[in-house]
């Protein structure tokens, strides 16, 4: 019962992030946001104490259960190792623990924290891993398929899906890290099941600390016990010893296997014995199916997903080859209203690319910027941050960007708009245009003659920085080519105008 209760909420849990990340229309969020907030290292980040200390009591109780049921990237490792069970059955042996490696993996860990080494920090956090993942590969993968069932929709005329854009070769380097942690977990999890939660993941090896002292653990009962080691060859943890008859408490991701493999009911996930003296098999009450029911209902229930919803698919409106725009450099990188400023947001962002996967005006992408590696970052060339969309504010689980109100961000100054003489179409083609000034939502560009003295003079754009939030607007609806002749810069702290 222990591993059936555990199997399905952990199926439930993978699932609903994963839809998280795959989901572009938003509708996921409304009903699974809060998975993304109950991951340990965002709710730390986010000073969620309600949630910091459910988990503690959690693993206090239960053991290392959030493991084996919450993360996402554990899940993914028992999915793999349940692949490679099937090609090798009972194929795991006990090891002695690599103590010093994850001691001296979660001290470069905090370190790292305590420094503001943000990318340190996101290669090493589980959840953040697995956005990557999620985000670079699978997501592009959904869509493709999605895109595949639109030209198909579009041909009998219905309109159940539209078509969506893949931005498959923008994620750069991130999605080299995603590709490369997916070929290290592979080959660890195929053949040795629970190796990197072991030793190298940080909030394994913290709760690891908690685990030991947990009140519900797996047991032996050495009278039953006929040393088959079946137990041992089935721990992907790899931390039961059937010689000696006993488990490494700190590695044990409380999976139910060994439990269930036993064939002689000599495991048992209980309480301890108030009494020394052991009891017979007809006194001694089974905790196990009632404790692990328990356990687990406290950490989740199931839910349930609704439909995608519709949206109008966005055309270009012509035949001519238009070039593609080149991404302007920054002297400061834009960062999403409700951050507050880039460091504010550099401390608390874990990487994960939850707002990049959900962004609908294809704003936010991994940063490529070595100093910001993995931050995500706000561009213009693909659509522009609309004042009334909050999204990215709503989904984020580690306080990077604070919930804000779309009156609230309409105020927020995020940057200021550039212009750029020698790009601009009025001055180089000798065409009247105005783009900017016509689209820009707070007023704050105005066409004003290239020469003040003659009023005939071509219109050419003028700034006013103390109305510019930034929205960015202007930069992606400018005709110029690669180039744009206005853009956007960032600020370091935000501000209300």
């Amino acid at each position: 019962m222990l591993k059936k209760i555990r199997t399905i909420l952990a199926l439930v849990f993978f699932i609903g992030i994963t839809l998280l990340f795959l989901d572009f229309t938003g509708t996921a969020h409304r009903w699974l946001s809060w998975m993304a907030k109950v991951q340990f290292l965002p709710a730390v980040l986010a000073l969620n104490a309600l949630v910091v200390i459910a988990l503690v009591v959690l693993t206090l109780v239960f053991g290392r259960i959030y493991c084996s049921v919450i993360c996402p990237l554990g899940v993914f490792q028992d999915l793999i190792a349940r692949l490679g069970k099937r090609a090798k059955k009972n194929r795991y042996t006990y090891s002695q623990p690599l103590t010093w490696l994850r001691y001296s993996v979660l001290a470069v860990f905090i370190v790292a924290l305590a420094a503001g080494v943000g990318t340190i920090v996101q290669l090493l956090a589980p959840y953040s891993a697995f956005g990557r993942i999620a985000t670079t590969i699978f997501q592009p993968l959904w869509k493709l398929c999605n895109n595949g069932l639109a030209a198909i929709a579009e041909r009998i005329d219905s309109y159940a899906f539209y078509s969506v854009d893949v931005l498959l070769p923008s994620f750069g380097a991130v999605l080299a890290i995603a590709v490369l942690t997916v070929l290290i977990l592979f080959p660890l999890a195929w053949r040795n099941g629970r190796t990197y939660c072991n030793t190298i993941c940080p909030v394994g090896t913290v709760l690891s600390f908690l685990a030991r002292f947990s009140l519900f653990k797996i047991r032996f009962d050495e009278e039953k016990c006929r040393n088959c080691s079946l137990c041992t060859k089935n721990c992907k943890a790899s931390c039961i010893d059937f010689k000696n008859h006993k488990v490494d408490y700190s590695r044990c991701v409380v999976c139910g296997d060994c439990i269930s493999k036993c064939n002689f009911d000599a495991l048992h996930y209980s309480m301890k014995p108030s009494h020394a003296k052991k009891t017979s098999q007809a006194s001694q009450p089974n905790h196990s199916a009632d404790s692990s029911r328990r356990s687990f209902l406290l950490a989740s229930g199931l839910i349930a997903t609704s439909a995608l919803a519709q949206e109008k698919k966005k055309v270009d409106g012509g035949f001519a080859e238009i070039k593609e725009k080149a991404i302007p450099t920054r002297q400061t990188p834009i960062t999403p209203p409700g951050s507050l400023s880039a460091k504010n947001f550099a401390q608390h962002c874990t990487g994960c690319q939850l707002c990049v996967s959900e962004c609908p005006n294809q704003v936010l992408r991994p940063s490529t910027d070595l100093m910001h590696l993995m931050l995500p970052t706000m561009s213009y060339e693909l659509g522009y941050c609309r004042p009334e969309c909050n999204r990215c504010s709503e989904v984020c689980p580690a306080g990077a960007i604070k919930p804000i109100t779309p009156e609230v961000k309409a105020s927020t100054q995020i940057g200021h708009a550039v212009w750029i003489k020698k790009n601009c179409l009025v001055l180089t083609d000798g065409v009247e245009c105005g783009n900017c000034a016509r689209h820009c939502p707070t007023g704050a560009i105005e066409m004003v003659p290239s020469d003040p003295d003659n009023e005939e003079s071509p219109y050419v754009p003028a700034v006013n920085e103390n109305r510019c939030i930034g929205c960015g607007a202007c930069e992606n609806l400018c005709p110029s080519r690669p180039f744009p002749a206005i853009y956007v810069e960032g600020h370091e702290v935000h501000r209300e105008v």
